[in-house]
């Protein structure tokens, strides 16, 4: 897999993504998501389940059975999503590097 065909991701597709690391459903991938963003990512249901559909479309997640007696849909990353994380974080500092280096030299320079 090429993870660079799918970057850069959205930031909610992001969170989305590496939320499933542990197996999750609709509504705890929504709570993941606001408590990993400290509350500034809030996903609507259309968004979320609209990523869900691309995300799993795609083979970055796939769906698990759920062990509960409500059958909710669990959803959890595959080995290519997990290749695409790692590649978005290492785009992600890259940026973050670049630009602490470059805001520092203007402060400097002034």
């Amino acid at each position: 897999m090429n993870p660079e065909k799918f970057s850069p991701l959205t930031e909610a597709s992001f969170y989305i993504l590496i939320s499933l690391i542990t197996p999750l459903h609709g509504y705890g991938v929504m709570k993941k998501v606001d408590d990993l963003s400290s509350g500034r990512v809030k996903l609507a249901s259309g968004t979320l389940y609209g990523a869900l559909s691309n995300l799993h479309s795609s083979g970055l997640i796939t769906n698990k059975e759920g062990t509960d007696n409500r059958k909710k849909k669990l959803y959890e990353i595959t080995q290519s999503g997990v290749s695409l994380a790692e590649h978005e974080i290492k785009r992600l500092q890259e940026m973050v590097h670049n630009g602490t280096i470059l805001m520092n030299k203007t402060e400097q320079e002034q």
